[in-house]
């Protein structure tokens, strides 16, 4: 594709914002068709699907944010001059063309397109069906904007694909594509990486664990899991498993304390063996497959573990490398935690709800990288470009 510059990208991304606010009711109106068609399934995908005013505002804001961050493309990474007399530099450049697969959330298709575009890549959105009118009229939005400012359309495009043309896109794209993120659930993930010949950045599965050391603050760790549990339960964010160190002062006190809590909330119990012998009512996993799985629902497991080894050992096992937590008041227990856990983020009482760009000050986000090429964790503008080496010569030649 070819180069913009910085002040013609703004131009857009200003437009794209005056007509965001201007379309703001026709698109609240074409959201209201999905959500009628979708009717009262999964909540979670449901809540995913909403797009509202306050949705709009949102927008909005990551258009803003994006447009007023320094552009990625074309920064000095490194630079030197040899005694052979070569001048090289290392810059970053665009990808080049990045396709992005998603279920149900439309503001997707907002914040995928507005950093894609800013690091000057081209896109192809790939939205499920249960948001196809939302996705259509964003897309236009988008399509206004690029031609105010004198651009093609084709910087922006959203796929209207089923599963099978889908599968043979990605088999056979009609052009290179440099990266392809699917961005939802393990069936979507396993879907891309079976059939994509692109390189493909996995996102969007969370499975987050928090353990409870035995030097916790009590107190903190019950309002940590509860935000983290119920703040937003289609968040990949959202904690799903919750480890307790048996030797923890008061263990099965804590234990009934954290079955109040959570029941009060609504949310649904599981236990493993060791917990099962304090709430001896509640469900017991069904399988060691539970503890791979990502809820995304008012659901959680209590399980026991004898120490931080154990926890550590048990979240390495069976996490889905997004975020982890550890609740303790010894620092140094916090730190081993954090080194050995292998997660996407590493937290010491604090909530995993912060896995996002917005909150850990990267601003909008294509996704949460769980993969550790090309970069791990929010994918926010700086992480949307490759790098290029120009080396300057003068009739220089290898010998």
């Amino acid at each position: 594709m070819k180069l913009l510059d910085s002040k013609t990208k703004n131009n857009v991304l200003q437009s794209m914002i005056n007509i965001l606010d201007k379309r703001r009711e026709e698109i609240v109106a074409a959201n209201k068709k999905d959500l009628d068609a979708f009717g009262e399934g999964d909540q979670a995908m449901r809540d995913r699907l909403v797009v509202n005013n306050a949705k709009v505002d949102d927008m909005i804001r990551s258009v803003k944010e994006v447009m007023d961050q320094e552009d990625p493309v074309g920064q000095t990474i490194e630079h030197r001059r040899l005694d052979t007399g070569l001048d090289i530099t290392n810059k970053t450049a665009p990808f080049g063309t990045i396709m992005i697969i998603y279920e149900s959330r439309p503001d997707v298709t907002i914040e995928a397109a507005v950093l894609a575009f800013k690091a000057n890549n081209k896109i192809y959105l790939k939205g499920g069906k249960e948001a196809n009118h939302s996705n259509r009229i964003l897309e236009e939005c988008w399509h206004e904007a690029l031609k105010e400012n004198g651009l093609e359309k084709d910087w922006i495009e959203l796929l209207q694909m089923n599963r099978t043309e889908t599968q043979e896109f990605l088999k056979n794209p009609p052009q290179h594509i440099d990266l392809v993120v699917p961005r939802g659930g393990e069936k979507l993930i396993a879907f891309v990486k079976e059939h994509s010949t692109g390189a493909v950045l996995v996102s969007g599965r969370g499975n987050n664990f928090l353990y409870v050391s035995k030097n916790a603050d009590f107190n903190t760790a019950k309002k940590v899991m509860l935000n983290a549990k119920i703040d937003k339960i289609s968040g990949c964010n959202a904690l799903d498993k919750v480890l307790i160190d048996k030797n923890l002062p008061d263990f099965e006190k804590r234990v009934k304390e954290l079955y109040d809590m959570f029941t009060e909330n609504k949310v649904h119990i599981q236990v493993d063996d060791d917990i099962a012998k304090v709430l001896p009512n509640e469900e017991k996993i069904p399988s060691e497959d539970t503890w791979y799985e990502e809820f995304l629902a008012m659901r959680i497991v209590l399980g026991a573990v004898d120490g931080n080894d154990a926890a550590m050992d048990k979240i390495n096992k069976y996490s889905g490398g997004h975020s982890a937590v550890i609740i303790t008041k010894d620092k140094e227990e916090a730190a081993n935690f954090m080194e050995q856990v292998d997660s996407a983020a590493v937290y010491h009482n604090a909530s995993t709800r912060f896995t996002d760009g917005g909150q850990m000050g990267v601003g909008a986000e294509l996704a949460i990288s769980t993969d550790k090429l090309h970069h791990r964790g929010p994918l926010g503008l700086k992480q949307l470009v490759t790098n290029k080496y120009y080396v300057l010569g003068e009739g220089h030649i290898r010998e």
